[in-house]
């Protein structure tokens, strides 16, 4: 059993982190003191609830996303059912989309009635965001889960029909079927994003002695994933291997784009990486796919 929700302000006085259980958020509002008190209040009152929600339909959670459609009771888990469900072609589970429906369904608590310029809902990297005209948020991209660096920043306008990020990788917190180092999508919402990050992490793969890898459930065994090998460990691989995995994802990210599912991906493995759309950022355009 887990604790109950933990709610507090940050030391900066500014940000929200609001915890429970494998849940942990930070969430940030502009605007004037008294909307930012409202919203962060609305907030909370959502995010008690949430996590008790998703507990009681995690058996069909937990299962491939297929024809005929299961409408869930839960709000979070028709998020992550609806995200989810353009991809049914091939092997998800609605847990591909879990980190970013629930942001995206705190953000909506968070803005309702409010009047704010711009806020945002970060659950360990998978970020839903709300801004007005001419507002602006800068996100950071981190290539590498096991050397934390900003590599590249992403600014996102109000113009620009993008209101979630996510990433996924081998090296994150969630099991991959890929050797991505790093996959971060931009889409319409941070659920889309989530899973299409896994998706095409999952399809930044090839077969080399160099990978190693163990089926899901030794690691987990109520993982999503049941006997599925997941990647637990990469040794260097020479350009042509490394070329070849990103091709593999640069493929799936392009097909995704194309059906409107996202707006623009960034694949990264062992320091060559490929950019598919179009991402605000410093990164050079020659690796564009």
């Amino acid at each position: 059993m887990f604790a109950g929700p933990q709610c507090n302000l940050l030391p900066d006085g500014r940000r929200l982190h609001l915890n429970h259980g494998p849940i942990d958020l930070i969430v940030g509002a502009f605007g004037s003191q008294s909307e930012i008190d409202a919203a962060y209040e609305r907030a909370i009152d959502r995010f008690s609830n949430i996590l008790n929600g998703l507990v009681g339909g995690l058996k069909n959670l937990r299962q491939p996303v297929c024809s005929p459609r299961w409408v869930p009771d839960d709000p979070v888990a028709r998020r992550m059912m609806d995200s989810c469900w353009p991809h049914r072609g091939e092997f998800v589970t609605p847990m591909a989309a879990v980190a970013g429906a629930v942001a995206d369904e705190v953000l909506a608590a968070l803005i309702e009635g409010r009047d704010l310029e711009r806020a945002y809902v970060n659950n360990g990297g998978d970020i839903a965001f709300y801004l007005t005209q001419g507002a602006t948020l800068t996100a950071g991209l981190v290539g590498d889960y096991h050397v934390p660096a900003i590599d590249a920043t992403c600014v996102l306008s109000y113009d620009q029909p993008v209101r979630g990020i996510a990433t996924s990788g081998w090296k994150g917190r969630s099991f991959s079927l890929g050797i991505a180092d790093s996959v971060t999508v931009l889409a319409e919402t941070a659920a889309a994003a989530d899973v299409a990050a896994t998706l095409i992490a999952n399809a930044v793969n090839i077969g080399d002695p160099a990978i190693e890898r163990t089926p899901a459930s030794d690691r987990d065994p109520d993982s999503d994933l049941g006997d599925r090998p997941v990647t637990i460990a990469v040794g260097p691989l020479d350009d042509g291997a490394v070329a070849a995995a990103l091709g593999s994802g640069v493929t799936a990210a392009k097909v995704m784009q194309r059906a409107g599912h996202i707006t623009a991906a960034v694949l990264v493995l062992q320091q060559q990486f490929r950019i598919v759309g179009s991402v605000p950022t410093g990164l050079i355009a020659e690796h564009a796919a």
